[in-house]
């Protein structure tokens, strides 16, 4: 039977604790409803330590981290071709090539790989012509040569190696054979007495002999005496010289420098021009641990299967994990603006204007009539509490504060208390950097053509948020050209009192005017002071938005 197909629940791109929860949460009510396939909840980004506090607290393991979703050479069908030893012969590797209808056979010791042989290769050794040294060479075993001349040991060790000396075919007389057989030779020989004597007093290391003919008592006492390897073939001296050059270890034609491997993590999209660009029919794939895994060809990528993905808490491509575009997105869940994602199907588009989309994965376990457990409860509050800041948000809708009493209920916890003790968690930004406290909670928006960076910090404490003022205000330009963004923000919002300052960086005088514009109050040195605004989603964008459109109509 094959495996299970996986599908990725994942939020957006430096996750807050409703990204992460709601992923969690919904990866497990979609695995008790659909056993055909296998949802894994993941992250796009690093866990903040608000929510890092939550899925300790709920005894929660953390979502697996993907970071790009392209489709990978995992997602491809693999030829599961076995490696072979480095010592079998051509003959046997040509037979496997055969009976397996490949033209690549990977040669591997140890599970890695040593070397690759093609049926062109095998092919042109049986058309080349060698010296008569070529199978001593080769260091190639007496096995070998039994086993292609489908004979038998008769006299020694087979698993010995013929390492020096040539081939030669007794066609002459024994006086003849004097001048031409050296000590190591290889004899290829008949029925003729005086022959194999003659080879054996001439301490060959091997005669064949052909035909299928019985090898006298005295002719391998002889051997045995002399250490010369006696093997007996049925094959006629013809056949046995024509044939006995394909006893070669593979190791002598194997390509073994500069082999093109790909490794089973490595991207389709960035496989392909190296594919393209050679004449190779097949590819070897190489494990994480660097062991051999099978083949691909270019057919291979034809029938590539797209990575499938759920998106939770988020629905625009430039906030969603890397290669968005080019995986096969199932379904969307969400409570933001509609953003610009594409699919090329239908898909189940869920958005719902509620303060959390832990909420409508509330109503969906609801809907499918699936028992919540008290951990899914309890991370599932985290993030609605996160996401409406203790129901003091103006996103925050009476669904949210219902699915909050009933989950508090099952998880047995009183969410004040719960609030303080991730909200302080979540604020102690005691020896990060910057970069990380911006990029704590961050998202980027186009907002008619414009990209805006937002990101947010919520503190129950005053003083934490005036520290934070003076480190992050100068650090907003070199996030900004690293980003890449029109404006970056940040919102340093007062969950007690209820406001926020937000800081900016932009090009001037354009930035100064949208953000004047958009909470009709004078705006200056990046910097605004914001009374009773504390949502990015319902209060912050939708303002940035009319400004920025209303900018733009009159320029």
């Amino acid at each position: 039977m094959p495996g299970k197909s996986s599908v990725f629940v994942i939020g957006h791109r430096n996750p807050d604790t409703d990204s992460i929860c709601s992923a969690i949460a919904y990866a497990r009510l979609k695995n008790a409803i659909d056993p055909e396939k296998e949802y894994l909840a993941c992250r796009a980004g690093r866990i903040n330590d608000e929510t890092g506090f939550v899925l300790r607290t709920f005894q929660t393991p953390e979502p697996a981290l993907v970071e790009d979703v392209r489709t990978q050479v995992s997602d491809i069908e693999i030829h599961r071709t076995a490696g072979v030893s480095r010592t079998i012969s051509l003959k046997s590797a040509w037979d496997l090539m055969n009976q397996q209808s490949i033209v690549t056979l990977p040669i591997t010791r140890s599970k890695r790989l040593e070397g690759l042989i093609t049926v062109s290769d095998i092919t042109e050794s049986f058309m080349d012509g060698y010296d008569n040294m070529v199978l001593s060479k080769a260091h190639t075993r007496f096995t070998n040569i039994v086993e292609t001349l489908e004979g038998t040991a008769v006299v020694g060790d087979p698993n010995t190696y013929f390492t020096h000396g040539k081939v030669f075919i007794a066609a002459a007389n024994p006086d003849v054979m004097e001048s031409y057989i050296e000590k190591g030779d290889l004899v290829i020989l008949g029925n003729r007495y005086e022959a194999q004597l003659c080879a054996i007093e001439m301490d060959a290391a091997c005669i064949v002999v052909c035909e299928g003919v019985k090898v006298s008592i005295t002719i391998q006492k002889l051997a045995q005496e002399h250490g010369c390897i006696v093997i007996s073939t049925p094959f006629d001296t013809f056949t046995a010289a024509r044939f006995i050059n394909q006893s070669m270890p593979v190791s002598f034609y194997m390509k073994k420098d500069h082999l093109v491997t790909f490794s089973i993590n490595d991207y389709i999209d960035d496989i392909r021009p190296t594919m393209a660009s050679l004449r190779h029919r097949d590819f070897p794939i190489i494990g994480e641990d660097g062991s051999y895994i099978g083949m691909i060809s270019r057919r291979n990528l034809l029938g590539a299967k797209r990575k499938q993905v759920i998106m939770v808490d988020h629905n625009e491509p430039d906030q969603a994990v890397r290669g968005i575009r080019d995986a096969e997105i199932l379904e969307i869940l969400d409570h933001h603006r509609l953003g610009t994602v594409e699919t090329a199907s239908p898909v189940y588009f869920r958005c719902e204007p509620l303060g959390c989309t832990a909420t409508i994965v509330w109503e969906c376990y609801h809907e499918h009539g699936v028992e919540i457990p008290q951990d899914t409860a309890g991370i599932l509050l985290s993030a609605i509490i996160s996401d409406t800041l203790l129901f003091r948000s103006p996103t925050c809708t009476q669904m949210d504060r219902r699915a909050a009493a009933e989950l508090a209920d099952i998880a047995k916890i009183d969410p004040e208390d719960l609030a303080k003790r991730m909200f302080a968690a979540g604020s102690n930004l005691r020896n990060k950097t910057p970069e990380q406290i911006l990029f704590q909670d961050y998202k980027r928006f186009n907002i008619d053509g414009m990209e805006i960076g937002i990101g947010q910090i919520s503190s129950m404490s005053k003083e934490e948020l005036d520290s934070l003022e003076k480190i992050m205000k100068p650090y907003l330009p070199k996030a900004r050209q690293s980003q890449g963004v029109s404006m970056i923000c940040i919102m340093l919002t007062g969950i007690l009192e209820e406001d926020s300052v937000l800081l900016y960086d932009g090009e001037q005088p354009a930035a100064d005017r949208i953000i004047s514009a958009a909470f009709h109050e004078e705006a200056k040195d990046g910097r605004i002071y914001l009374k009773g605004v504390v949502s990015r989603k319902k209060q912050m964008v939708p303002a940035l938005t009319a400004s920025v459109e209303q900018l733009h109509q009159i320029s």
